[in-house]
């Protein structure tokens, strides 16, 4: 009942969405006190003044939550490791943020007694998916207010024209009126002339980049870079030990400078709708390949193989905010356990929105070459594999015997 919501703990941005959201609770709610939570999981000057705008507006505080380091280290990193990737190219980065952000919500909806937790995500989305079911992970019974699916605004038109009338500002206007998402990891781009597959992503335009230029306007001449890994975890770049937060940033200004990480994606939303969207992950882009090629020299067949096959499920279960799940956990130790021997450098170079790799050495190397050369070896008798060959082909031979004995099956 809403005469029973008197306190609401709401995840505010400061973006078109939340910056209303505050006086329509107040509004519709019984004028009930509205705390504000802005998490900062690299958003950088996004949250400039945040504090001013959330009291002027209606809010009684603002809690302001430096979340970078535990985001890398304990979302992003894992997810990395796992080689988790939704529908082979997004690299999930507004999906891993929201878990960590709605568990904080939650322990400051109880230690300030809230009666509820608010959103901002609209019903299309599968951010509500992933903000609610870390709350039901946390505060099953706690009430949640999803704005979207209760008032009457239908746009994000509709949404300016009410921030308007309310002396509310806003950072956008209706020429530049995207849909973003900002983090440590990475930026999306949604709506306007986007919502078209079959138009180009405006990459030159001014103010369209923010984490790097297009592929057109990088330099020249390539950048090298050498990552070295411990156990699956990026440590150094270029010999430079960095701690997990400054490492992502140097290599996002690394591969924002080359055009890296650049992705057009129309994707499979989880309430079953098709998106269209554009993502900036240049650091992580050049992550994701120089553990994939660190993998090539350090993990056997058959591990790599099927990790092939849980990096899939990994990542559909952070895509689907199924973070705080038994199965995300029971995953996360069989990565672990493949990424003993995952220790190395990894030299790779950045030209015009190309990764090429560049060399990969490991302690841990499964790679032998005088097993592999083309010349002469006294260690592979190469006598050895028409034993092999029979054996592995044996099932074949039958079944064509079978065939040719029967005429075919009918």
């Amino acid at each position: 009942m809403k005469k029973d919501i008197k306190k609401v703990v709401l995840a505010y941005s400061g973006g078109l969405d939340t910056s209303i959201i505050i006086p329509w609770l107040k509004e519709n709610y019984n004028n009930c006190e509205v705390i504000a939570v802005s998490a900062d999981v690299g958003q950088g000057t996004e949250l400039d003044g945040l504090e001013e705008k959330a009291i002027k507006t209606g809010a009684s505080k603002l809690y302001i939550l430096d979340l970078k380091k535990d985001f890398v280290e304990d979302y992003i990193y894992p997810t990395l490791k796992a080689g988790a990737v939704y529908e082979g190219d997004y690299l999930l980065g507004t999906s891993f943020a929201r878990p960590i952000i709605a568990k904080r919500i939650v322990e400051i909806a109880q230690s300030e007694g809230a009666d509820a937790i608010c959103h901002g995500c609209t019903g299309k989305g599968n951010d509500q998916v992933r903000f609610e079911l870390t709350i039901k992970a946390f505060a099953p019974d706690v009430a949640i207010i999803a704005p979207w699916r209760e008032w009457n605004i239908k746009s994000r038109e509709e949404e300016i024209e009410y921030a308007e009338a309310h002396n509310i500002p806003l950072k956008i206007n209706r020429q530049t009126n995207y849909s973003k998402d900002k983090n440590l990891w990475h930026l999306s781009h949604e709506g306007l002339d986007l919502e078209d597959p079959a138009n180009e992503p405006q990459y030159d335009k001014p103010g369209f980049l923010e984490m790097g230029v297009s592929p057109e306007a990088a330099p020249d001449k390539p950048t090298y870079v050498t990552i070295h890994f411990e156990k699956g975890t990026p440590t150094a770049i270029d010999g430079e030990k960095l701690d997990p937060v400054a490492l992502v940033e140097k290599l996002n200004a690394l591969g924002g400078a080359n055009g890296i990480g650049l992705a057009d994606i129309v994707e499979n939303r989880l309430v079953g709708m098709k998106s269209r969207g554009v993502y900036e992950t240049p650091g992580g882009t050049i992550l994701y390949r120089a553990h994939k090629v660190l993998e090539t020299i350090t993990l056997d067949r058959d591990t790599a193989h099927y990790k092939a096959l849980v990096a899939e499920k990994y990542a559909e279960l952070v895509y689907y905010g199924q973070w705080f799940t038994p199965l995300r956990e029971a995953l996360d130790a069989f990565v672990e356990s493949t990424q003993s021997t995952v220790t190395g450098d990894v030299k790779l170079k950045l030209y015009k929105g190309n990764i090429i790799n560049a060399g990969v050495t490991s302690p841990y190397s499964l790679y032998d070459p005088e097993i592999a050369t083309f010349d002469e070896d006294n260690v592979y008798n190469q006598a050895d594999s028409a034993g092999f060959i029979n054996l592995f082909g044996l099932p074949i031979k039958v079944r064509a015997k079978m065939t040719a004995k029967t005429g075919g099956i009918k």
